[in-house]
């Protein structure tokens, strides 16, 4: 790149800082308290996005009840580390069942996350803690969802909403139809990550 287009961005991404510097840190926040599921498909196959299906059906039930009562993401982040081996056996039980052998893996894991909503509530980009589900060569499209707080596990009793774990302002927010700010942020993210080369 050269030095002219390196000094435009530059100013781009200056000028979009000071513009959104209250809305995106607010947003920072967001991610450390919070854990997603993401679950990578071996590739875009219709077989393997069937599977990938399967398999998160698969740790979903594997998950149940294993955020019961869990007060912050710390907690959570313990109770789903000790339990890595049981989800990846489930995943691993799935495919076996299906006759695939693809092998998987199952981690806790820091990754990117885009801008996305789920029914009510739009969670910012950003790095956020996960259980990641890789299967086989992980090049298929994803799916993902928040397990803490638990909104896409069945059945937790006892445990927090999305509204005991945010700060007001962070629920404002996730509830208040900010999606264009969040794909403005989500873009300032991209191009800094750009400019410093790690894109």
């Amino acid at each position: 790149m050269k030095r002219w287009e390196r000094a435009a961005a530059a100013a781009l991404v200056l000028a979009v800082f000071f513009s959104f510097s209250g809305f995106t840190g607010a947003c920072e926040g967001i991610p450390d308290r919070v854990v997603r599921l993401h679950v990578l498909a071996n590739s875009d196959s219709e077989e393997d996005q069937a599977l990938k299906l399967a398999v998160r059906d698969a740790v979903l039930q594997a998950g149940s009840g294993l955020l019961d009562g869990a007060a912050d993401r710390a907690g959570a982040e313990a109770r789903l580390q000790e339990s890595l081996p049981v989800l990846e056996q489930a995943a691993r039980e799935t495919l076996a069942a299906q006759g695939c052998g693809d092998p998987v893996r199952v981690e806790l894991t820091t990754c990117y996350f885009p801008t996305r909503t789920y029914g009510e509530w739009t969670l910012p980009a950003g790095n956020y803690r996960a259980v990641r589900v890789v299967i086989g060569e992980g090049q298929g499209h994803n799916w993902w969802c928040v397990l803490f707080p638990p909104l896409c596990l069945p059945a937790a009793q006892g445990s927090p909403g999305l509204e005991d774990v945010l700060t007001a302002p962070q629920m404002d927010l996730v509830s208040g139809g900010y999606e264009v700010q969040f794909k403005l942020v989500e873009y300032y993210e991209q191009l800094r990550a750009w400019l410093s080369g790690n894109a």
